[in-house]
């Protein structure tokens, strides 16, 4: 990993959901903001790849299986022009006026699929997504870990990067436990195979605490 400190934003709360394919991360995306929104607060929900008028069409390109074979490196920087948009006109916007950003998936997708899925040098894929997202950090990363096998069975069609091997998907989520591992006072790890209720309690109690610099609406 590099040497980027790292930089949280003083204002408003911003929550990431990552994990492997299938894990239910839009589902809590969504459970945490109906919970967040019901006490009053300004609550964005977004997504990453393509949750701006550039970022759908990187997604497009990354995603389809009509592109074809991709070169590591430019997946890299696909996905990272994605972020660059995202942070820039969706998510340092939102922090900026207090509210709590919710986004399924951010960085740490970049580092599990492109670095250890792709077996890239992390550090070097690092280096390129903490430039385009500014080195701004989630204050809390809930990862949903769940079997490969497990939430790859969940799809009948698959896109580009579901389509991959057993193997890459195992290193994906090997990558995703170590980062939190490596930083357990930024991440929570909870049983993807948990009741969906159980999951969005856990992580709700873990946000509370954040939310002292939350505007409400």
């Amino acid at each position: 990993m590099t040497d980027y400190p790292g930089s949280y934003a003083s204002t408003g709360v911003f929550v990431c959901f990552e994990g492997g394919e299938g894990s239910g991360k839009s589902t809590q995306s969504r459970r945490l903001r109906e919970s967040l929104e019901a006490e009053g607060f300004d609550v964005v929900l977004t997504f990453e790849p393509g949750d701006t008028p550039v970022g759908k069409e990187m997604r497009r390109i990354v995603l389809s299986p009509e592109t074809g074979a991709l070169s590591d490196r430019t997946e890299v920087l696909l996905y990272a022009a994605d972020k660059a948009e995202h942070v820039d006109t969706v998510v340092q916007p939102a922090l900026d006026r207090g509210a709590v950003v919710v986004t399924d998936r951010y960085v740490d997708s970049t580092l599990a699929y492109q670095g250890a899925g792709r077996t890239l040098p992390v550090s070097e894929v690092e280096s390129v997504a903490r430039w385009a997202t500014r080195d701004l950090r989630p204050h809390l990363t809930v990862v949903l870990d769940l079997q490969p096998e497990q939430g790859l069975a969940r799809f009948e069609e698959r896109d580009r990067i579901e389509g991959e091997s057993l193997e890459f998907h195992v290193r994906v989520r090997e990558a995703f436990l170590a980062m939190a591992a490596a930083d357990p006072d930024h991440y929570l790890v909870l049983d993807a195979r948990a009741a969906v209720d159980d999951i969005a309690a856990a992580v709700l109690d873990r946000v509370r605490p954040l939310l002292g610099q939350a505007s409400r609406r």
